[in-house]
Formats: structure tokens, C-alpha cells, sequence
């Protein structure tokens, strides 16, 4: 084998030259894509000949050849391909580009909602540059490394993709040329025609000309209304504002209406007298956020009451698969809280096994990442029930809708004083109706209204909960 190597390569020259350039490092004398990582071959592997199969020509396949192909392919005008791996990186190595993130299992793209930073912006390593909008979540993107955005590449509004480029960050800040504001406003008021010089006598009297300067524009303020009372309206089209909608809100309008057109759907009301658990609250808070760092509010007793009512009617928190009923022996409540750009549903996952304080601790945290735009899609999947509190903004009464796949969903409303009768007299009570709609096709009337009874027990005397009565 040797004696055939020492053969095909002497006669077009040294044999130990052309052999030492195989085993090492072969590097193509034009450029070529970057695609992966080096190929490197050791030089003390020179026993080792089909290691040469190995190499990627060009214009040729990665299959394995024999040796006799591949050393005649390295004796023609061919040149190996270098390969590398260096991520985000570009020629020269100061430029990084930032990519959009995997964004989840179910979500394939998203939409460039807004660019955290401009070109001639500085950032540091993670610090986020974007924002993607998808259906469920906005998502952050981060910069790789630290350095100063250079340029952007999409533009706000595209839909990008995992691995999409959004823009190029210089890690020295060379080449960015950053315009800040001020020089912005400068260029504006250089851009502007310069007032004339004042003549020897403007400047001797100039109390006399600012006189009519001020009058003028009392005139004109007090004309103003009259001139608009009796302009023409302008037609109702040319006064309307048309917005795309986010995808948030395409994905909530979307998984609504099949609810609406899925399930059988049926709402049941009660009232609850929250006398009791508002004492319960106004005689501990302060003990409970001493010990637990955190207020005690009405949502954790609700929740509490919420579990007991579904391990009393297991069937409300099960849920409808094909021609089969799925029965969960887990409680995840789903809890609706309203952000700027739309509905989200963070989940508290076994609240069977949680207490007070965990149930707050927890509520805090998720509402607080879904105001914030950070709360991450795993934080709402599933959930196997839903509650629902209208009553922070006003709400009386309401029907609320199923959030699909769950079957039933609780719907709070505000704390009213109201005129009730309580051992034969007439006495105000703080009141609030609750309400659960639920689909009928798998819940019958009698399981929610026992629910919903059982909700008004604990909730009125909380001191069953401990009881388990």
C-alpha cells in the first residue's frame, strides 16, 4: 500500500509534502461556505490510510470511497473543504448576529413585535435587543455577546422563525455610527433657515414690536373655536384608525369561538356571603405576611375552595377524549389575568397539595411574569380547571366561556353590600355572585350545581377546609 502511495504522488512531486499536507490540516486555497466544523487528520496517522476516505472533497459526496478513488481525486486540481462551527460569527470574527431563540414546541414562528435597541446601542451578553409576539407568549431575543448593534436586519412586523437573523452586533464598535437624539434634534434646527439679523434700531426698541407679537395669538385662540364649530365633519371612515391585531389576540379570538362552537355550553349562579373569609383575612393579614412575606388575599381561598369542590365532583375536572372521558387525579387551576396585549391563563400546578401561602406566593409570581411579558409557555400549558375574577375591574355578573380542553371554568364578580336576612332581621352582608359555565355534554346539572354549593360552603366558613366536612 505504501509502495502505491509513494507511486501515484512522485511524479508530481515530493511525496512526503503532498502526504504531509493530507494528514494534516487541509485548508482550500479559494473561499469556501463555513458549514460545520474543521477536518483535521494527525500527522503520526500515516499507518492509518483510510483515514483519507474521510476527507470532504469538493463536488463530492461524505459516502466512503476506497483509497485508490481518493488519492486520485487528491492528485486533480481539487481542494478540500474547510468547515467550521463558530456560531454567530462572521468573517473577520468581530460581528456576531443575534437569531431568534426556539420559541417551543408547538410554536414554528412569530411575529418581530419591537426592537428593544437601535443601531449604535450598546448591550451586554443576554441582554434582550427584541421582542417576538407569538400566539401564546413574547419571547425575549438576547445578544450573544456584548458589544453595539450595528445594524438591523428584519424589520418590526416580519415573521420570523427559529435561527431567522434580526440584526448584527459588533463586539468592538467599529464601523457603527450612532446618531443620538440630541444631533437628531440639531440636524432639525440646523435644517431650518436662520432668522434675519436686526438692524441697529430693531435692537434699540425691541419692547415696541413685542407688543403685537403676543396680541396675535389671543386673536387667533379665541377664533379658533368658532372656525371648527362651523367646519364640515369629516366622514366616519377618514376618522377611524385601523390596527392589526397581535397574535395573542388572534389566538384567544381563535380558541374562543371553538369553545363557542365546540362545547355544549350552560352557566350556573350562586351568591357567596364573604363575611367570613374578609374577617378571616383582616384578623391575620399581618401575622401572614410576617411569617410568609406575602399578603393574604381572597384568590388563595377561592382556589382552596375551588380544589374541594373538584375532589367532591371529580367529573367537573375531567375532560372529553373522543368516545372516552379522562378523569385527572391532578388539580391544575388555571388562573385568567388580563395584561395590555391580551388574555393569559398561567397555571398552579397541584394546588391540591398547596397551602395558603404557597397558593399567594405562587399567584404573585405568575401574575407578575404575565404583566411583564415574561412568563414562559410552559407556565400556561395544561391546566385542568379555570377561575376567572371579573370583579378587580367592576364586574357584577357574567357568563364566563371554557377555556379548551378543560370542561368548566368559575367566574368571580365584585364584593357588593347588600340588604340580606340573617336570623330574621335584615342586615347588610358583603356579597358576591359566582357563576360557573360548563360543558353540558359531559357535566349535568346536578354535579354543578353541588360545585358550586360546595364553593359557597367553604368560601362562607372557611373552617370546613380544615374539618374536611
Amino acid at each position: 500500500m505504501l509502495r502505491f502511495i509513494s507511486r501515484r504522488v512522485s511524479p508530481g512531486g515530493s511525496s512526503s509534502l503532498i502526504l504531509g499536507q493530507s494528514f494534516r490540516v487541509v485548508r482550500p486555497v479559494v473561499s469556501t461556505p463555513r458549514t460545520g466544523g474543521e477536518i483535521l487528520h494527525h500527522p503520526g496517522a500515516f499507518g492509518h490510510v483510510r483515514n483519507l476516505c474521510h476527507l470532504i472533497l469538493r463536488g463530492h459526496s461524505a459516502s466512503l470511497r476506497p483509497t485508490r478513488e481518493v488519492m486520485a481525486s487528491l492528485l486533480q486540481p481539487q481542494v478540500t473543504m474547510q468547515i467550521q462551527s463558530r456560531l454567530f460569527s462572521s468573517d473577520n470574527g468581530d460581528l456576531v448576529e443575534a437569531v431568534v431563540p426556539f420559541m417551543g414546541e408547538s410554536i414554528s414562528d412569530g411575529t418581530l413585535a419591537k426592537f428593544l435597541k437601535n443601531p449604535g446601542d450598546r448591550v451586554e451578553v443576554d441582554e434582550p435587543i427584541a421582542q417576538i409576539e407569538t400566539d401564546k407568549v413574547t419571547i425575549d431575543v438576547a445578544s450573544p455577546e456584548a458589544g453595539v448593534i450595528q445594524k438591523h436586519v428584519a424589520k418590526e412586523g416580519d415573521t420570523v422563525e427559529p435561527g431567522t437573523k434580526i440584526a448584527v452586533i459588533s463586539k468592538s464598535g467599529e464601523g457603527v455610527a450612532h446618531v443620538p437624539p440630541s444631533e437628531k434634534t440639531t440636524d432639525k434646527a440646523a435644517s431650518q433657515p436662520p432668522p434675519a439679523e436686526l438692524s441697529e434700531e430693531d435692537k434699540q426698541k425691541p419692547k415696541v414690536e413685542s407688543t403685537p407679537v403676543i396680541e396675535k395669538p389671543k386673536s387667533t385662540s379665541t377664533a379658533s373655536p368658532i372656525r371648527s364649530a362651523t367646519e364640515p365633519q369629516l366622514p366616519p371612515k377618514e376618522r377611524e384608525r385601523r390596527v392589526p391585531m397581535t397574535r395573542l389576540r388572534k389566538r384567544v379570538a381563535t380558541r374562543l369561538k371553538d369553545s363557542q362552537n365546540t362545547f355544549a355550553l350552560l352557566t350556573t349562579f350562586n351568591e357567596v356571603d364573604m363575611t367570613n373569609l374578609m374577617k378571616l383575612r383582616s384578623d391575620y393579614k399581618d401575622a401572614f405576611v410576617e411569617k410568609h412575606g406575602v399578603k393574604l388575599g381572597l384568590m388563595s381561598g377561592f382556589v382552596k375552595a375551588a380544589v374541594s369542590g373538584l375532589q367532591n365532583q371529580p367529573i367537573i375536572n375531567a375532560v372529553i377524549d373522543g368516545d372516552d372521558i379522562i378523569y385527572r387525579d391532578y388539580i391544575d387551576i388555571s388562573i385568567a389575568v388580563g395584561t395590555p396585549k391580551g388574555l393569559v391563563v398561567p397555571v398552579i400546578r397541584n394546588a391540591e397539595k398547596m397551602n395558603f401561602a404557597e397558593i399567594e406566593k405562587e399567584i404573585n409570581t405568575l401574575a407578575k411574569k404575565a404583566n411583564d411579558g415574561t412568563i414562559s409557555i410552559d407556565e400556561m400549558a395544561g391546566g385542568s380547571f379555570t377561575i376567572s375574577n371579573g370583579g378587580v375591574y367592576g364586574s357584577l355578573i357574567s357568563t364566563p366561556i371554557i377555556n379548551p380542553p378543560q370542561s368548566a371554568i368559575l367566574g368571580m364578580h365584585s364584593i357588593v353590600s347588600r340588604p340580606m336576612v340573617v336570623g330574621g332581621n335584615i342586615v347588610p352582608r358583603p356579597m358576591m355572585y359566582i357563576a360557573l359555565t360548563y360543558d353540558h355534554r359531559l357535566i349535568d346539572g346536578r354535579e354543578a350545581v353541588f360545585f358550586l354549593r360546595r364553593i359557597k360552603d367553604v368560601v362562607e366558613d372557611p373552617r370546613r377546609l380544615l374539618l374536611d366536612i
